[in-house]
């Protein structure tokens, strides 16, 4: 069977080992006649696998004993409630990064809970990270989203000088490169891009600002619940933590963070560069600001868009439809996306160019 090349932005592309650790171990787990789905979460076969995947990924990302490494069975959006609800009060203020949609929907749910101040905006057309960040006098945290897959802009590196510990939502660039944790008090991502399964969020969450939090909330609704129980208040997602365990334990045989870095790195620049010459499509995202993650783009007319994803699916490619509230293209390059992929991707777009748009190109190609 040959694999659709996918460049959805989510759930995405996986690797094809841990596919068939996977497979394997939805029957058998590790010998033990029970596959992974059935185990009991309070059993010592998933108890190694919790262990297991903390482990790896306090070795991959480079986390010490301050983190805390906790599994939340929701999406990156439950978080977009979940830190204000925790951080943020009536009487106090929390700075937000407004760099897109999934920012913007960070910011209107933070602002149910207290003050929120936009530091900076990179509004309207949000093709650039903002420069200039003016933060407020005392925030209780300073939020920014890493990368943004709908307009495909990413920060280089996170924001400097803020007043207050820094919270990310990291969902679409977590483990892509060299992790940062510099004035970090909590990091969350959706496991969907780069780590697994949908239906799970990883947290890398410092203890001691963990327990800033309020404890007027529900158990199940504070992060030092997470953390003092170490993921198991309730039942935690068996299945997707195996599956993020194997994912980091991939990514650690690949050379760890630094080389895949490199690699997105590599793959992001084969495609920006035939966009940045080509006369049929165009690039959204300013250069200094574009993700290595989700490069979006535009045809020259509805035509040669039409055209490209029709073409697209005759070759084996899927997903490179923009976001439906933008349009466009968009090919999400994640860590388990083969450099090859990019090279089909660049040929059918070289194809279609030719084919549907006939102007010259400039010198240099």
């Amino acid at each position: 069977m040959t694999r659709t090349l996918n460049f959805s932005s989510g759930p995405a592309v996986l690797p094809e080992q841990v596919l068939r650790r996977a497979q394997t171990a939805l029957w058998d787990l590790d010998g033990s006649g029970i596959g992974i789905l059935e185990h009991s979460h309070r059993g010592p076969e998933f108890g190694r696998v919790l262990e297991r995947a903390e482990s790896l990924i306090r070795e991959v990302g480079g986390i010490g004993d301050e983190y805390a490494i906790l599994f939340v069975t929701a999406g990156a959006t439950h978080h977009f409630a979940m830190v204000p609800q925790n951080f943020l009060t009536p009487t106090t203020t929390a700075d937000y990064c407004h760099t897109g949609v999934w920012s913007g929907k960070a910011i209107e749910e933070a602002r149910r809970s207290g003050t929120v101040h936009v530091a900076c905006s990179s509004e309207p057309d949000f093709a650039t990270v903002p420069r200039e960040i003016q933060w407020s006098a005392a925030p209780v945290y300073c939020h920014y989203t890493s990368n943004e897959t709908i307009y495909g802009t990413q920060w280089a590196a996170p924001p400097s000088l803020a007043p207050a510990p820094l919270v990310c939502d990291a969902s679409s660039d977590i483990f892509s490169r060299p992790l940062d944790l510099t004035n970090h008090g909590l990091i969350y991502a959706g496991a969907q891009k780069n780590l697994g399964p949908s239906g799970i969020s990883l947290v890398i969450a410092r203890k001691d600002f963990v327990e800033t939090g309020t404890t007027n909330l529900s158990p199940l609704a504070q992060y030092r619940t997470f953390a003092r129980e170490q993921s198991m208040h309730n039942t935690p997602n068996t299945f997707a933590i195996f599956v993020i365990a194997e994912v980091v334990a991939w990514i650690r045989d690949q050379g760890g963070l630094a080389e895949i870095g490199e690699r997105n790195r590599r793959k992001a620049a084969l495609l920006y560069d035939v966009l940045d010459q080509s006369r049929a499509w165009k690039a959204h995202a300013a250069p200094g600001s574009r993700s290595q993650m989700n490069i979006t783009f535009r045809g020259a007319t509805p035509e040669l868009e039409a055209q490209l994803l029709a073409r697209a699916e005759e070759r084996g490619m899927s997903g490179l439809k923009g976001h439906r509230s933008v349009g466009g293209m968009r090919a999400s390059l994640y860590n388990a996306f083969p450099e090859a992929g990019v090279v089909a991707l660049v040929q059918l777009l070289d194809d279609v160019e030719r084919d549907g748009h006939s102007r010259p190109r400039p010198s240099g190609r």
